[in-house]
């Protein structure tokens, strides 16, 4: 089974968001919580809080071992833009993008194989008879 947790609208950029859960994924919980507990940046702490949601979301609804869970999916959204302008010299501005995004977190009871779709077997066509491969092609008449 799945577990989900979103944060959604965090105020840090996707950019800097990325690298911590790229670290994560594919982790167990307690490994990640570890790792991210120890990374001394504001990005780790936003990511580590949507594990923590996610792992209590797992308690919640009845998760037989939640020691055994496993960061199946993590990734960062971009979020919308606040667009801000600072005022230059000679009356310009310049435009700022307060960037946000959007943290989501799956775990689940173990690893998550993708199915893969079976494919249909490839029809070789043969000729009737092995003369007819090799027979010259007629030429036109003049």
């Amino acid at each position: 089974m799945e577990y989900r947790a979103t944060h959604r609208y965090a105020d840090m950029s996707a950019r800097k968001v990325r690298p911590f859960v790229d670290l994560i994924r594919g982790h167990s919980v307690d490994e990640a919580l570890q790792l991210l507990r120890f990374t001394p940046n504001r990005g780790a702490r936003l990511v580590e809080c949507v594990v923590k949601s996610a792992m209590g979301n797992a308690e919640d609804r009845g998760a037989r071992d939640p020691e055994d869970l496993i960061v199946s999916e993590a990734r960062i959204d971009d979020g919308p833009m606040f667009k801000r302008i600072m005022p230059r010299a000679r009356g310009t501005a310049y435009s700022i993008l307060r960037r946000i995004c959007h943290i989501h977190v799956a775990i689940a009871d173990e690893a998550v194989e993708t199915p893969v779709a079976p494919t249909a077997p490839i029809a070789v066509t043969t000729p009737a008879t092995p003369e007819a491969t090799l027979a010259p092609a007629p030429t036109p008449a003049p």
